[in-house]
């Protein structure tokens, strides 16, 4: 839970930034298509053991992480001569929402606050998750880094996500669960900023202390129901 000082003002906030994957939507579905179920495509593709398909694409991801490419499906699909849009649309049936998720949207929604998706994922992955669960629907709008050129590890996108969105930093708040990600949010300056600490349903939390933690956005939406935004200076 929250200690004191860290909990959301909710009359001080007016819009929410919410990562999808972790965040929104349970990471589970992505740490198996990313460490199963391509690297063993990837195996059977070339001849290779698990293990060797492993070593091959890890050189991959330590030379691409933190950059756009590290998001890019036909970035992926060349490295690795796999379709990944496809991949993914055949294993879409384990993508899932993580608890009360929907119910923190709806909430923030109806209590008269903007309420933005900002994810790295790659339009087409976003697509084929939308299609799935119908995640945009939740959402005031949608912004794959993608569209903005760089990904939210990069000061560059939160510059370029404001110019689209108009939001006041200070009345701001952003969840996400990865750190990278989360320092370079607070750095841009956005005021209320919350790691999610169990992007997966079922798994461990990831502890840290860096960025105030909640297990789930439910932690987040205490007093928001009775909470009006009240204008800057009232």
């Amino acid at each position: 839970m929250l200690g004191n000082g860290h909990s959301p003002d909710w009359p001080a906030i007016d819009t929410v930034l919410l990562d999808m994957d972790g965040t929104v939507l349970d990471l589970g579905c992505d740490i198996r298509f990313w460490q199963e179920i391509l690297p063993r495509h990837y195996a059977e593709r070339h001849g290779l053991t698990l293990e060797e398909a492993h070593q091959r694409m890890r050189p991959i991801h330590d030379a691409t992480r933190g950059t756009l490419d590290w998001y890019c499906v036909d970035y992926w699909s060349r490295a690795l001569a796999l379709d990944i849009v496809a991949l993914k649309r055949s294993t879409r049936h384990f993508i899932a929402w993580l608890p009360e998720s929907r119910d923190f949207a709806a909430r923030v929604r109806a209590s008269g606050r903007r309420i933005v998706l900002v994810t790295n994922a790659h339009p087409e992955i976003l697509a084929v998750k939308d299609a799935h669960l119908g995640v945009r629907r939740h959402f005031d709008a949608v912004y794959s880094s993608h569209d903005l050129g760089a990904p939210k590890e990069d000061g560059r996108y939160w510059q370029r996500l404001e110019q689209r969105e108009s939001f006041d930093c200070g009345r701001t708040l952003f969840a996400d669960d990865t750190l990278p990600v989360l320092e370079s949010a607070r750095r841009h300056g956005i005021r209320w900023v919350y790691a999610v600490q169990r992007p997966v349903r079922d798994g461990p939390a990831r502890v840290q202390t860096e960025i105030p933690g909640v297990d789930s956005l439910h932690e987040l939406a205490v007093g928001l129901d009775r909470a009006v935004a009240q204008p800057p200076g009232a």
